[in-house]
């Protein structure tokens, strides 16, 4: 009898163990469990003790297809079971469990009703047609994206944060009660509509790809990031927002968008959108900007400093650009470079740009941009606008001359293109203020030494002798005068003559005598203007000659304050080839002006000024021409030369604003010294980059008419005194007429030499000239590779008589104009310089 209730024991014992034992019908989930360590006591499975021992559990990526056996895994609070073969899931039983994630399977259903505690569910990239998730009061996190879902029941989950419910077939969504929100992640559905009033918490919204034909974000205080591409919107609110920081709009019927409240905005995207104008003042700190696809004309990012990224693709109607943000000005010296990088801009497919305007600074890696993409009609400059882009400062002000030393008031007289040097410490550029003596300096923030800069600073004393201001410490606007009061008796005037027209055989010419009081003391006295009356005929003068002689006018003049510049216009008719005595091409035209005062003049040497003006059948209107002539003498170096440069619309409309900019050789140039003269029309001057002069005339309005559209501008400056005999000194100009591509001058090229100078080679091996003597025509024949640049005439006495400065391709002279005599032919070429004796008979 003992031997049976032993064998009974023994079976029941052995009953107990085997049914501690979890069945798992899959291998890869056994295995997986196995391999996890679940297995405590190493006998090779997994009992229920050992199961309930287990609160995280991660199964991804094991190529599970059931999880049969997961319900004795009672005491659960995490599972992962992302990327297997999954077709269910029954998780029913684990009602502890707090997070569960299980997306990447085939999932076509899933019911968590009973997991009330659950407060993190995935279930993504799956195959859900259904998904109950009732009674889960504390869920916070629903991630179901990439499923078939057309419905969800979210009311039970008021306390939801995130919801992730992007790529299905949701044809309505209610949100009603779900006030803790903060992210809403809705994309590619069908959602005609969408309530998301009352969620005051939502931050992110992401509804693109749906079939929204409105949109109300009132009472989102705390939306920063917005995405609403890809849908039939055709307006947008959002004013309401003003905590935005990201915002998408993409493929809408959106053709207009209040950005005034929107000024936290860093990152915008919305093309594909018939929108045609966006404001983009209101949006101060934007770092990325992509606007392609739209008919947009013109896009003005000048505000925009902080920008980084910009992507104005595919605008067919685009034109205009402005990324002026403020990286570096020419006048706004102290800057760093901007982080806008080259990489960062796209502006393909835009066939109709024409104008790119960018910082200084940044002009070339545009230009690299824009070359890339062969518009050939696109222009890329700075002139857009005379306002520095970014955040800047402004130092303004008048100048006044003192002449009754009773203090600067609005009775007396400007001090006239008084010159500034502004400095941070660091970085020093120049401005030159107008006719009027007003000025106006923009700086960036710091501290700024502004001094006036005087071209005869023993003349004069000047109060304040500097000014220092500290942006943004003090207010901008910084309003600062300067009076200028004498300093001893320094009487000094100077003349000069301006060829406003070039002179053209049987054609009127116009030209200016300039006379200025830079001296000290009011003076009065006489102008003389001596040439040749025989080829020039007086048609007019202004004002009238006192005194008119053969070869000869005067003008009295009276009272010329310190400071004053006044003007002499006189119109001459010059000689055409078929008068007596002829004017030809390359003839020498010589005039001499001279100035005299009942004073003794402190500076002698600018009381005259000797301008001899070649005749030409044809010019460039845009040209740039040193009135000292091709030619100075070793004595004249270290002095001042003088330049000119014409300018002329030759556009269909008139030129709002014009900029003369002159790259100053430094090694050959004074830049300190530079001093504008003359100009037709209101100008400032600005010098930066130690050698880039710009004449800027703003608002000018120069007409297009033949009778109205010329201008010039007109400086000195005197020549280093280190050049020698045989040196040379060049220099062009660049003009820029609005938004077009600058006009390069020619370039004015002066050497040092003596009249005929020392011959570099002999004439006679190179060159021969015939007949000699020569009546009309002196023929140039080439006996050794030589290439010609100039051939100028002098008579016996030294004197310049013919130029011509082209001369690659003459092989002739026309001397018929010359007296008989003796002359000297005097070539310049790729060899150096040589001259021969020749007579006209």
């Amino acid at each position: 009898m003992k031997k049976k209730y032993f064998l009974v024991l023994v079976l029941l014992l052995f009953a107990s163990v085997n049914a501690q034992i979890i069945k798992f019908p899959d291998a890869n989930f056994k295995a997986k469990l196995l391999a996890d360590g679940i297995d405590t006591n190493g006998n090779g499975e997994v009992e229920v003790n050992e199961a309930q021992q287990v609160e995280f559990l991660t199964l991804e990526a094991s190529s599970i297809s059931s999880l049969e056996g997961i319900s004795s895994f009672t005491n659960l609070r995490a599972l992962s079971c992302n990327n297997n073969q999954l077709t269910s899931l029954n998780v029913n039983d684990l009602i502890n469990l707090e997070q569960l994630s299980c997306d990447y399977n085939q999932l076509t259903s899933l019911d968590v009703s009973s997991l009330t505690k659950i407060s993190y569910l995935t279930c993504g990239n799956n195959l859900l047609t259904s998904l109950n998730i009732s009674g889960l009061i504390n869920l916070q996190f629903l991630l179901f994206d990439y499923n078939q879902l057309v419905s969800i029941d979210l009311s039970s989950s008021t306390n939801l944060l995130d919801l992730y419910v992007g790529n299905n077939q949701l044809t309505s969504l209610n949100l009603s009660g779900l006030t803790k929100l903060r992210q809403l992640y809705c994309y590619y559905n069908q959602l005609t509509s969408i309530d998301i009033i009352g969620l005051t918490s939502l931050g992110t919204l992401s509804c693109e790809y749906n079939q929204l034909s409105s949109l109300d974000l009132s009472g989102l205080p705390n939306l920063n990031s917005l995405s609403c591409s890809n849908n039939k919107l055709s307006s947008l609110d959002i004013t309401g927002l003003p905590n935005l920081t990201s915002f998408q709009f993409w493929n809408n019927q959106i053709k207009t968008i209040d950005f005034s409240s929107s000024s936290n905005i860093i990152e915008l995207e919305g093309g594909q959108n018939p929108i045609e104008f966006i404001d983009f003042s209101y949006l101060p700190n934007l770092e990325n900007l992509w606007i392609g696809y739209t008919p947009i004309h013109t896009f003005d990012l000048s505000n925009l400093k902080k920008l980084k990224g910009v992507n104005i693709s595919n605008c067919p109607n685009l034109e205009y650009v402005s990324l002026k943000n403020g990286s570096l000005e020419d006048l706004t010296f102290f800057e760093d470079l901007s982080s806008l990088q080259l990489d960062g801009r796209n502006f393909s497919n835009c066939p109709k740009l024409q104008y790119i305007c960018g910082d200084e600074s940044e002009l070339a890696a545009i230009s690299q941009k824009i070359s890339s993409y062969n518009y050939a009609n696109c222009v890329v400059g700075s002139y857009c606008s005379f306002t520095p882009g970014g955040t800047f400062y402004t130092i303004q002000g008048n100048n006044s001359y003192d002449s009754n030393n009773n203090g600067c008031d609005v009775l007396d007289l400007p001090a006239a293109n008084l010159k500034f040097s502004i400095t941070d410490g660091t970085n020093t550029g120049s401005v030159i203020a107008n006719a009027t003596g007003s000025y106006s300096i923009p700086v960036q923030a710091g501290t700024q030494t502004i001094t006036p800069v005087l071209e005869n600073p023993n003349y004069f004393n000047v109060s304040p002798t500097s000014t220092i201001v500290t942006f943004p410490t003090q207010a901008s606007p910084f309003t600062q005068d300067f009076c200028v009061t004498a300093n001893g008796v320094h009487p000094d005037l100077e003349v000069s003559i301006l060829p406003i027209t070039r002179a053209i055989p049987g054609f009127d010419a116009t030209y200016k005598v300039i006379y200025k009081n830079k001296g000290n003391q009011t003076q009065s006295g006489s102008i003389n203007l001596n040439f040749n009356d025989a080829v020039l005929d007086l048609i007019s003068a202004n004002p009238l000659t006192t005194v008119q002689t053969t070869d000869n006018l005067s003008w009295d003049f009276a009272n010329l304050l310190p400071f004053e510049t006044r003007e002499i216009t006189v119109i001459v008719n010059v000689n055409s080839p078929l008068e007596t005595p002829a004017v030809n091409n390359g003839d020498v035209l010589a005039y001499n002006a001279t100035l005299i005062s009942a004073a003794t003049d402190e500076t002698l040497t600018d009381n005259s000024f000797t301008f001899n003006q070649i005749a030409v059948n044809s010019f460039d209107p845009n040209d740039k021409t040193c009135m000292e002539g091709t030619i100075i003498a070793p004595s004249a170096v270290g002095k001042e030369v003088h330049y000119m440069i014409r300018f002329e619309n030759k556009g269909t409309a008139n030129a709002q604003n014009i900029v003369v900019k002159d790259m100053i050789d430094i090694s050959k140039f004074d830049i300190s010294s530079l001093v504008p003269t003359s100009g037709s029309h209101s100008f400032t001057t600005r010098i930066t980059n130690t050698n880039q002069v710009e004449f800027i005339f703003e608002n000018i309005n120069l007409p297009f008419d033949d009778a109205n559209n010329d201008g010039y501008i007109a400086f000195k400056i005197k020549t280093m005194p280190s050049l020698t005999v045989g040196d040379s000194f060049s220099n062009s100009a660049s003009i820029y007429f609005d938004y077009n591509a600058p006009i390069v001058t020619n370039t004015a090229t002066t050497s040092i030499l003596q009249a005929l100078g020392t011959q570099d080679f002999e004439f006679a091996n190179y060159l021969s000239v015939y007949p000699n003597p020569a009546k009309n025509l002196l023929n140039i024949a080439i006996k050794k590779q030589i290439e010609l640049t100039s051939i100028s005439i002098y008579n016996t006495l030294g004197q310049l008589v013919l130029v011509i400065p082209n001369a690659q391709q003459v092989s002739s002279v026309d001397v018929s104009g010359l007296k008989t005599g003796n002359y000297f032919i005097k070539v310049n070429s790729d060899k150096g310089s040589a001259n021969a004796k020749f007579i006209k008979e």
